[in-house]
């Protein structure tokens, strides 16, 4: 059970961008594995990635310091520790770190110890990851899922990130994931049908066709449910802090305009009242407090979630509850470094009766950690992408595994 060796190599996420791939040794023969994602869409409130920023290596992307800083000052420090002790080991991590953004050691490289170790320890105990971090709060979560990319996730045609299916009336995890195929075969047709064939996919495996409007790819995703027999139940990640600056936000739609938040939020209500969305997505910029807390005002009854709003961060998401902004809370393990900092959040939030969302990043794995992590946190709620490419997969098939031990299914409960 004791730690005797680390080992972290530097390995390709989806994007072909260098990420960090940790392993972690114990004296009793067994290991865990974990592969850090990292994002296109980032807040600056985020823990930083170690990069090398050597141009002649992946444009300067390349994570050779962090997989140093694994195998030099962390491995000094976590060999001897038993692994078992997850919290212990994580603030052995930040303490060596020791600055606020993890910025010296770099996030990548504490979370892929982090995350290796709870691998390490479910194998040393003879359990899988997720029902050895979960125990009886485990239940399989409802997928949020991406449909058209916009945004940062598909060269920036659309001003929105992300327009994604809800599969609110599914009654086990294997009927969503169905329902979801239907729909995502659906819009294919549909955008054929409206002389978008071939569109590539984003970043997150959603289509991502030259449109004119975020009004048209809802529209477009509204028929592509009507097509399927399927009531539809919109989500949006708008991702405002993206063209958030000075105060204001700077749309490329329709030719161009600068708006204020309060413009910002009436668009959303109006949006609302006018369509089945359930849930939307950083809907005013990280910092722009006063416009979250109208948006919170104005629609209850919708899920708010907060993604560069809170970035997994307890401090953040603690100021979020205090001052009432938004009702959910988008948690990426990689936006904090640490998987006991990433507990807390969900901690927090269901004290506080947020919703939790378990989120996989732009850049990912074949890493099925997520999978485990959603499960075991019984959160309810899981955003990993679209059911395109095999890093989004390898988490929904994993789902399926985890689905035959017969655990419950979060259905999805209205506001």
């Amino acid at each position: 059970m004791i730690i005797n060796r680390l080992h972290a190599r530097e390995v390709l996420d989806s994007r072909g961008r260098p990420t960090i791939e940790v392993e972690v040794f114990t004296t009793d023969g067994h290991y865990g594995r974990a592969s850090v994602p990292s994002g296109a869409s980032t807040g600056r409130h985020e823990a930083v990635e170690l990069r090398d920023g050597d141009k002649s290596r992946y444009g300067g992307l390349g994570v050779r310091r962090a997989v140093e800083a694994v195998r030099g000052p962390i491995a000094d420090a976590m060999i001897g520790q038993d692994v078992r002790e997850q919290s212990t080991i994580d603030e052995l991590l930040c303490q060596l770190d020791g600055t606020q953004n993890k910025g010296r050691l770099g996030a990548n490289a504490l979370l892929g110890v982090s995350l290796a170790c709870a691998h390490a320890a479910a194998a040393v105990t003879g359990i899988p990851l997720w029902k050895y971090l979960g125990g009886e709060r485990c239940r399989m979560p409802l997928p949020m899922v991406n449909m058209i990319s916009g945004g940062l996730h598909a060269g920036g045609n659309l001003d929105l990130q992300d327009f994604l299916f809800l599969p609110i009336h599914a009654s086990t995890y294997s009927e969503a994931l169905e329902t979801t195929c239907a729909v995502y075969r659906s819009l294919a047709g549909v955008l054929k049908k409206h002389g978008h064939e071939g569109a590539l996919v984003g970043d997150e495996g959603g289509y991502g066709p030259k449109l004119s409007s975020s009004e048209q790819a809802i529209e477009l995703l509204l028929e592509a449910y009507r097509s399927a027999g399927i009531e539809a139940a919109i989500a949006l990640d708008v991702a405002a802090t993206h063209f958030y600056r000075d105060g204001r936000y700077y749309l490329q739609e329709g030719g161009g305009r600068v708006v204020e938040s309060g413009w910002m939020v009436e668009r959303l209500v109006r949006w609302c009242n006018a369509y089945p969305i359930r849930s939307i997505e950083d809907g005013l910029a990280e910092d722009d407090f006063e416009g979250w807390l109208e948006l919170t005002q104005r629609l209850p009854k919708v899920q708010l979630i907060g993604d560069d709003l809170f970035v997994t961060n307890p401090q953040r998401l603690i100021m979020g509850i205090d001052r009432g902004l938004a009702n959910a809370v988008l948690v990426k393990v990689n936006q904090i470094g640490t998987l006991t900092e990433t507990w807390r959040v969900l901690t927090l939030a269901r004290e506080a009766n947020y919703r939790a969302i378990v989120s996989a990043r732009s850049g990912e794995t074949e890493d099925s950690t997520l999978a485990d992590l959603a499960v075991a946190s019984g959160a309810g709620q899981i955003k990993i992408g679209s059911v395109a490419r095999s890093e989004r997969l390898a988490k929904y098939n994993q789902l399926l595994r985890i689905e035959e031990h017969g655990l419950p299914f979060a259905q999805w409960v209205e506001r």
